[in-house]
């Protein structure tokens, strides 16, 4: 340490000056989800993806976030919307934050499986880090149904080599008394709920960031 002071010290005792820092550069965030991400019910800016913004501030992140979510959006609007906000926006990571109106609607895990894997893998040739957001529902819809289901966002995640967040309703969904974080349809999270679930989202997502 003391050799590498001594380099230094008669530089700026001749009066060389520093240059100016370097920034780093700005990289972008793309979250392509439904409306547990496109803030349905909420006031702006309290829903988990305006969080992630600030948290990136606070934590002097360089980086921006794109919220591409829309409410009751499918995995397969989700497939169809994704080239076009991929060249669009050339995002550094994307999160997938879909599936949950697959299973709402009933429609084939098979399906829903497939359309993840093709999203993670077209994010991943455009030369973006991936985020699979995982999802389950209620068992009322059966426990066969629900394993494949919760099964289905890791078994994506593996086969594609992506980063996964196991639940994104983890701490809200199965908290003592879900009822009073969940808004009147009982589908949808309060804004009281969005810390929890950006906290369920961050350490994977922070990983992959510079």
């Amino acid at each position: 340490m003391a050799a590498a002071g001594l380099c230094v010290l008669p530089a700026l005792a001749q009066g060389t000056k520093a240059g100016p820092a370097t920034q780093p550069a700005t990289q972008t965030i793309l979250v392509v989800g439904d409306s547990l991400s496109a803030e349905y019910g909420l006031a702006r800016g309290t829903g988990w993806v305006a969080l992630l913004e600030k948290r990136l501030t606070a934590q002097n992140v360089a980086a921006r976030v794109v919220n591409a979510s829309v409410s009751g959006d499918t995995t397969s609007g989700g497939r169809a919307r994704l080239a076009a906000l991929l060249a669009q926006h050339r995002p550094a990571v994307v999160v997938i934050e879909l599936g949950a109106n697959d299973a709402l609607r009933g429609l084939a895990l098979k399906n829903t499986e497939e359309n993840l894997a093709w999203m993670a893998q077209e994010a991943q040739k455009s030369g973006a880090k991936v985020v699979l957001v995982g999802m389950q529902v209620p068992p009322n819809y059966g426990s066969d149904y629900a394993a494949k289901f919760a099964g289905l966002f890791e078994t994506v995640a593996r086969k594609n080599k992506t980063a996964l967040v196991p639940f994104l309703l983890k701490g809200v969904a199965d908290a003592p008394n879900p009822t009073a974080l969940f808004q009147a349809d009982r589908i949808h999270p309060r804004a009281e709920a969005h810390p929890q679930m950006l906290d369920n989202v961050w350490p994977v997502l922070r990983k992959l960031l510079r």
